[in-house]
C-alpha cells in the first residue's frame, strides 16, 4: 500500500514536525465512521507549508506517472483533498473535479463538481484513509458518472485491515505516501510519543473496534 519507504519516512517526519499528529488516549477522537481513536492525523496542515505541499504534489505526480500512466482527469475527495488535487492537476496539465461527501440540497444538487465526461479515466486524490468508506464513496460516485477509476493516491493511511478489505472488494488500487506503521516508528525515534502512549497506540492498531472498552 505504501508506495516507497523513503517517501513514507519523509512524509512521517514532516507530519510530526508541523504537529499534524494529535494524540489523546484519555479523550479519543471520533471518526466519521464512529470509530474511536487515540490518534488523529490532520493532513490539512500540510497546505500551510510550501515545502511540504510541494513535496506531496511531486510524489503524487510521480506515483500517477509510474503506476497509472496516462489519465484524462484528476478528482479530489472533499474537502481535505481538494487543494492537493488541484495542485496535482495543474502540474499534469489535466482537468480537475471534486467529489462531495453528499449531494447538495440546493442549486444543481451535484455530487461531482466540475466538468467531466463519461468514459474518462481518472485518478482520485485523498488526504487520509481510515476505514476507506468515505474514500470509496467518492470512487463509486465517479464510476456511477461513467468515469473509469484507475486508482487512488493518498497522503496517509491508518493501514487498517477493514480499509484493506474495502479497497479490495471495490477493486480499487490504493497507493499512499505514508501510513500508521511508519508514522509510529518515526514518532518513537523523535521522542514524539511516550512509552505509555506507544503501548496504547499499538493496542489500538491490533483491534481498533475494541480498543478502550476494557
Amino acid at each position: 500500500m505504501v508506495y516507497n519507504k523513503e517517501i513514507a519516512i519523509t512524509i512521517s517526519e514532516y507530519l510530526l514536525q508541523i504537529k499534524a499528529v494529535k494524540l489523546n488516549t484519555k479523550e479519543p477522537f471520533t471518526w466519521a465512521s464512529g470509530l474511536k481513536s487515540p490518534i488523529y492525523c490532520d493532513n490539512r496542515k500540510t497546505l500551510s507549508f510550501p515545502k511540504i505541499r510541494t513535496y506531496i504534489r511531486q510524489q503524487f505526480v510521480k506515483i500517477i506517472n509510474e503506476e497509472y500512466g496516462s489519465v484524462d482527469l484528476i478528482a479530489g475527495v472533499a474537502t481535505g483533498a481538494i487543494a492537493h488535487g488541484v495542485l496535482v492537476a495543474q502540474e499534469l496539465g489535466l482537468p480537475f473535479v471534486y467529489v462531495r461527501s453528499a449531494e447538495k440540497k440546493h442549486g444543481l444538487e451535484n455530487l461531482i463538481e466540475g466538468n467531466y465526461e463519461s468514459g474518462q479515466s481518472v485518478v482520485v486524490i485523498e488526504d487520509l484513509v481510515s476505514t476507506g468508506k468515505s474514500s470509496l464513496s467518492a470512487v463509486e460516485a465517479l464510476r456511477s458518472g461513467g468515469c473509469k477509476v484507475k486508482g487512488m493516491v493518498a497522503i496517509f493511511s491508518y493501514h487498517l485491515d477493514k480499509a484493506n478489505e474495502n479497497f479490495k472488494k471495490a477493486k480499487c488500487q490504493l497507493s499512499t505516501l505514508s501510513d500508521y506503521n511508519e508514522l509510529i516508528t518515526q514518532a518513537v525515534k523523535n521522542n514524539y510519543i511516550s512509552e505509555k502512549e506507544l503501548k496504547s497506540l499499538e493496542k489500538w492498531r491490533e483491534d481498533p473496534e475494541k480498543w478502550g472498552l476494557d
